[in-house]
């Protein structure tokens, strides 16, 4: 009889947060799939777990998810967790949980702590739509297409971000969509959790010299009714102006410009040349 694949939640940050029918899963399963061993075994070792883990990290995905399914199959169960919160969301889990099902494999959640859903319950932004938006890719073509995307986006966005990109990041959310209110959610659940309730254009100031530290969560505004419209060909230009700034073609801003206004793509063309 083949075995199940447990997607166990785990803490972002205080250890205590781990629930009892985690430890009781971790500590009953034949193995656990660890994003990195030496992360997961701190917390096996505070609740004093032994079952043995293998690594399943990006970098093995299709080999060791092979053997991992193979395993379940030939009766086995096993526990998938991430380094911090719930595998699956912006981690590599996500294609063990795809094979598994490809092979009539059965998935059971054991939820637990999930950064995106604290980090916006503690933002002060709206919660009624947001939508989740993970990293914005290093490469900046990426980027920027990301963020053009996301230029008319009404619900609250958030993004996860690694510290020493975080100064490049804002600098680039402030020329996308403007001075829009962002809470910046750092450290969550640990000693030193902070909520930075600031702007854009303040954030990327204050965050310009690449001094942040810790885990890291953005939360920011959506677009109002009136980011959508220019009531003049002056003001279209302008928005033309800014997306040149943040790395597009002349064509492509008016474009995007008249995406937004109610102005024609060759009128603001011919305005900016």
């Amino acid at each position: 009889m083949a075995g199940k694949l447990y997607v166990v939640g785990t803490p972002i940050g205080n250890l205590s947060d781990l629930s009892p029918r985690a430890i009781e899963t971790l500590s009953q399963v034949d193995f656990i799939a660890a994003e990195d061993t030496r992360v997961t075994i701190k917390l096996l070792n505070r609740f004093q777990i032994n079952t043995p883990m293998v690594s399943y990290h990006k970098f093995n995905t299709h080999d060791k998810g092979k053997e991992i399914c193979d395993r379940i199959e030939n009766g086995e169960d096993c526990a998938i967790v991430t380094d911090a919160g719930m595998p699956c969301i912006s981690d590599p889990g996500e294609l063990l949980v795809q094979q598994c099902y490809e092979r009539g494999i059965t998935v059971c959640s054991v939820p637990g702590p999930t950064a995106l859903a604290t980090a916006v319950a503690i933002s002060g932004l709206s919660t009624s739509r947001f939508t989740f938006e993970g990293f914005l890719s290093v490469n900046k073509p990426g980027r920027r297409e990301h963020l053009l995307s996301l230029l008319q986006e009404k619900r609250t966005m958030v993004f996860y971000e690694a510290p020493h990109k975080l100064a490049a990041t804002l600098k680039d959310m402030y020329q996308f969509f403007g001075d829009r209110r962002i809470s910046i959610v750092k450290e969550l659940t640990k000693v030193h959790e902070e909520v930075v309730r600031t702007t854009l254009s303040e954030a990327s100031e204050r965050f310009a010299d690449g001094s942040a530290k810790g885990e890291i969560v953005l939360v920011i505004e959506g677009a109002q009714e009136t980011e959508k419209t220019a009531s003049t060909i002056e003001e279209a230009v302008e928005i033309a102006k800014n997306l040149i700034e943040s790395g597009l073609s002349v064509s492509d801003a008016a474009k995007e410009s008249a995406k937004l206004t109610s102005f024609k793509k060759g009128d603001i063309y011919k305005q900016l040349i």
